[in-house]
């Protein structure tokens, strides 16, 4: 049997990471706005199908909370401040190993900081990594293309939001296909991904 990883996601193994998706940001980035809609759906479709969310924020008290826009409950979800730009935390790696995870689906900013530092050091503890490509931006359009691509050479699997829910769900049988189906509906924003159209 081939051992070669083709990026099957097992729900219940499974993570969301949301980086730095935070206030000060907001003039900064990239098609923000978008990257925030975008993220705020895959934070909604973890919460439905009860999949564990770990958020962090780069120096909160300079940068601002995390944008309310993407729905987090501070009483109940998980929220860690941070100054170095991996979000792998002790907490966060012993949250990890008390889960036993497999696979983490990440969102956030900056695209060739956090979101691939986070990236390579998940690859490094046999994790798999999931990006999605249009929750994650950058303020320079190049830094962003060529993080994805460091991260694919180095083995995370680049995918869309709508992609991943239904890679989750499997199949339209599932209990909560639904309550995800009104998540993709609407097409996610363009968010700068594909070169203009007579460009």
């Amino acid at each position: 049997m081939s051992t070669r990883k083709v990026g099957q996601i097992v729900l219940k193994n499974s993570a969301v990471f949301l980086c730095d998706i935070q206030e000060k940001f907001s003039s900064q980035i990239q098609y923000f706005p978008q990257i925030v809609e975008v993220a705020s759906r895959m934070f909604r479709a973890a919460k439905t199908l009860d999949m564990p969310v770990i958020a962090t924020e780069q120096y909160p008290k300079g940068l601002g909370l995390t944008v309310p826009e993407i729905g987090l409950d501070r009483s109940e979800d998980e929220v860690h401040a941070k100054t170095c730009f991996s979000m792998i935390l002790p907490q966060v790696e012993k949250k990890l190993q008390d889960l036993d995870i497999k696979s983490v689906i990440i969102c956030g900013i900056e695209t060739q900081a956090c979101v691939q530092q986070t990236t390579l050091d998940l690859l490094e503890r046999n994790i798999d990594v999931h990006v999605i490509a249009d929750a994650c931006s950058s303020r320079s359009m190049v830094d962003r293309m060529y993080a994805f691509e460091r991260m694919r050479q180095s083995g995370a699997f680049i995918t869309t939001s709508e992609a991943m829910m239904l890679q989750l769900l499997k199949d339209a049988k599932h209990p909560k296909f639904k309550e995800c189906q009104k998540l993709i509906m609407t097409s996610a924003p363009d968010s700068g991904l594909l070169p203009a159209r007579g460009s």
